[in-house]
């Protein structure tokens, strides 16, 4: 068979409940909901992250974000870049002979010119280097070239540059990896678009949401349709995925909370609402459509997957993750049930936003109180130097804070997801033993990937 193309795309803060094929259709999400629906669909499909650098750096390694030094999204501080002694997927299909693209939201290096994702494999960039963008005042790259706004809609101009880079390398295996920045902030939309989903109960900002995530349907549809023009939809990949779960926050017309499929938690936590997330994937020439699974499957199993998929052979030991290829195309086999996340702003905290998945069973520590949080004046430079990155000067970041405290009655939940996806009872009381087991591995894998995210910055560092 011939090698696939594949089209990685990656949405940005969209929650498992905004498909309008989940929440009732409150939101519009035609294409996606008929590609769930002629494709394969994956209930438990998990983020290796609650935030979104640390997230693609795991979807692009194939191991644990920590690993490659990613534990945060402040690129003042440098937490978001990915190791220079990581590979990427890039790394690997490029040197199999695939072309390798970039269109949309980088965030792994956003100030370091040895992290510029045209260092990183990938053959062409259009977009930004950093965490978000405005959607009409934008700025971004081609390739290194400044591209400045046109008066487009941003999630346009993604589109139609995906669209383009389909067309110039339509006669040779290609990968792309698309990744939109809606629908995270600055939460912006068409004023007509936004009117749509006006409706009693909606706020303003929710209706605003809904027609980013519109807008981004609408592009996906643009994108399949080249490919079926083309004769390239048979042997294309396509695959889409969120980077975390939604921001649930706010009052009044700026709220922007929703409906999440009855999930705990949001963005930010290790509930299920901030790291189980939306997966769609057709690939008619490799996978028999039309299927929903309940496998448990992870950021860090995309990597080999794909790999898999395009006959590239590797060291299965290389990553954290284990290929979901078999599991796909209907082999009986168990995926691997073993999982772990661990996410807080500035410094890791081994028992705070937490968790380890083995099985049907979570153990989760809660995040302690301020572990989560940036401090006032972090959150105003990471806004100015989104908007402006010529504003960024390494000389005046100082030392990371340090906010968080442990509570005296800090202690992890027990939680089985089959018979409560909710969270809602917890178990730890009832289980001892099994509590005391999963925090010891949780605490040895913590460990390990501490000790590879410091020799990480440590060699980027000399």
């Amino acid at each position: 068979m011939t090698r696939p193309n594949i089209i990685q795309i990656v949405v940005d803060d969209m929650g498992y409940g905004d498909l309008s094929s989940v929440n009732f259709g409150a939101s519009s999400t035609p294409v996606l909901d008929q590609l769930s629906t002629n494709g394969v669909s994956l209930t438990q499909h998990y983020s290796a992250s609650p935030v979104c650098a640390p997230a693609r750096a795991a979807l692009l390694t194939g191991q644990y974000p920590q690993r490659g030094g990613v534990i945060d999204t402040l690129e003042a501080y440098g937490t978001d870049r990915l190791s220079t002694a990581r590979r990427t997927i890039a790394d690997f299909l490029g040197a199999a002979g695939y072309a390798t693209g970039l269109v949309g939201k980088w965030h792994n290096g956003a100030f370091d010119d040895r992290y510029h994702p045209l260092n990183r494999g990938f053959g062409e960039f259009l977009g930004f280097r950093g965490g978000w963008q405005d959607y009409w005042e934008w700025t971004l790259e081609r390739d290194r070239a400044p591209f400045a706004a046109d008066g487009r809609y941003l999630t346009d101009v993604f589109t139609s540059g995906a669209i383009d880079y389909i067309e110039r390398h339509r006669n040779e295996p290609f990968f792309l990896h698309l990744a939109y920045n809606a629908p995270h902030f600055p939460f912006q939309a068409p004023e007509a678009e936004i009117d749509q989903f006006l409706k009693p109960g909606v706020s303003r900002r929710v209706a605003t949401i809904y027609a980013m995530i519109q807008r981004v349907d609408l592009g996906i549809g643009r994108i399949l349709q080249t490919l079926e023009e083309r004769g390239l939809a048979d042997n294309t990949i396509v695959m889409f995925m969120s980077d975390n779960g939604p921001q649930l926050d706010g009052e009044g017309e700026e709220s922007t909370v929703r409906y999440n499929a009855g999930l705990r938690g949001a963005k930010q936590t290790v509930w299920e609402g901030g790291i189980r997330v939306p997966f769609i994937m057709r690939w008619p020439d490799g996978i028999e459509g039309r299927t929903s699974l309940d496998s448990l499957v992870h950021f860090t199993d995309w990597l080999p997957t794909l790999l898999d998929a395009a006959g590239v052979r590797y060291d299965p030991e290389s990553f954290d993750g284990r290929s979901a290829l078999p599991v796909l195309q209907g082999s009986t086999r168990a995926a691997e049930s073993t999982r772990f996340w661990q996410w807080t702003r500035y410094e890791p905290l081994a028992t705070s936003n937490a968790a380890m998945r083995d099985g049907d069973w979570k153990l989760l520590w809660p995040a302690w109180p301020l572990s989560l949080d940036a401090t006032p004046a972090d959150d105003r430079l990471d806004e100015a130097i989104k908007r402006d990155p010529s504003l960024f000067d390494p000389e005046t970041v100082g030392a990371r804070p340090t906010l968080a405290t442990a509570p005296a009655d800090a202690a992890p939940m027990l939680f089985n997801l089959r018979s409560d996806p909710a969270e809602a009872v917890d178990l730890a009381e009832a289980q001892p033993k099994r509590v005391a087991s999963m925090a010891r591995q949780l605490d040895n894998w913590f460990a390990k990937v501490e000790e590879d995210r410091r020799e990480a910055w440590s060699a980027d560092a000399s």
